[in-house]
Order: C-alpha cells, then structure tokens, then sequence
C-alpha cells in the first residue's frame, strides 16, 4: 500500500498565477487557498489513498468551484472549511463514477498485437445455448457428457462413478457429443 504523507503541502501551482496570496489579499481564492488549502489536501490525500496527482486534481476543482460560488455569493472565507470538505468530497465521487463509467483504456505498443476482447454478453448466450443444447440430450448422455468433460474422469472412472459398464459409457459418449453436434449445427444455422 502506498505511504500517505499527509504532511505534504499542497503544490503552490494550483493556485491561479502559482503563488499563494496573504488572507486578506484583493483576491478571495488565495485567501481560501491559504485559509484552507493543506487541510483540504490532506483530507483528498487520505481519500485518494494517497494519490498526489488525483489529489491535486480533486483541490483544483473544489477551489474552481468556490471561485465560482464566490462569484454569485457573498461568504465569510474563514468559515467555509465545512463547504469546501463538503464539495471536496463529492468532487471525488463523482471522479471515481466517472471512473467506472469508462471502459478502461489500453495502451498499445505494437500495432500488430491488440488484448483479446472478451465479450461478456457473447459468453453469456454462449453459455445458455450450450446449456440449451445439454438439456436437449437424453439423461444419460448428458450424465456421460458431465461425468467425463466437466468432473474429468476417465471412461473406466465414469463407469465406476454411474454403475454401467465402461463399453457402454464409450458408447454413450460418441452418441451423445454425435447428437449434441447436430443440435448445435442447427443452432449455428438459424443464427
């Protein structure tokens, strides 16, 4: 895990102009800045697991944000620490759902070689037309067919396990995979 230093100061760049102001100064922003600013960055430290970059990020939009507020609003500067936690933290809400929401996003070194997309909703009706299929062999094919493709036994240990003779679990193994390709051929063909 990584180390949280919550004693860091926040980058003077996140302010407009790269410096802090005084309390007091014309501009109300570096009066926020300076009034709240390294609470409110440890506070979005600890949020972000330590992240400084997402932290940073997250300080310079909830001080966006009160520069706006402030634009349309008459506020005392030296008590709205309890907004700033406040519009911090649903700042970093709505950062890490906008998150999710994203597909994730891959780097491709070599033009040749793309990841393997993998499709859950192709695997799930995969999985259901095969399901559908199994169901439309007789019991004991599809006993045979668990027995040795799901369980992994061996024809002599899927005798064993069903109390049939291993010649007859053989039998039903080529009968039931013949009659599972004719279903699933004509699955193929009406789709």
């Amino acid at each position: 895990m990584t180390d949280i230093a919550l004693d860091d100061d926040p980058p003077d760049a996140l302010l407009p102009g790269g410096h802090r102001g005084e309390p007091g100064s014309q501009e109300p922003i570096e009066a926020i800045y300076q009034l709240h600013g390294k609470p409110l960055y440890r506070f979005l430290m600890r949020i972000t697991f330590g992240d400084r970059r997402e932290a940073e990020d997250l300080l310079q939009e909830t001080l966006f944000r009160a520069w706006r507020y402030l634009q349309d609003h008459t506020a005392d500067i030296a008590h709205l620490q309890p907004w700033l936690f406040t519009v911090a933290r649903r700042i970093a809400i709505d950062s890490a759902r906008a998150r999710q929401a994203r597909p994730t996003e891959v780097i491709v070194t070599d033009e040749g070689t793309l990841p393997a997309a993998h499709d859950d909703i192709e695997r799930l009706l995969l999985v259901l037309a095969m399901r559908r299929d199994l169901m439309s062999l007789t019991q004991n094919h599809r006993q045979v067919l668990i027995e040795v493709f799901y369980r992994g036994r061996s024809a002599r240990e899927a005798a064993e396990a069903l109390g049939i003779p291993e010649g007859t679990v053989k039998s039903r193994i080529f009968y039931a995979l013949r009659a599972l390709a004719a279903v699933t051929d004509g699955t193929a063909a009406e789709r």
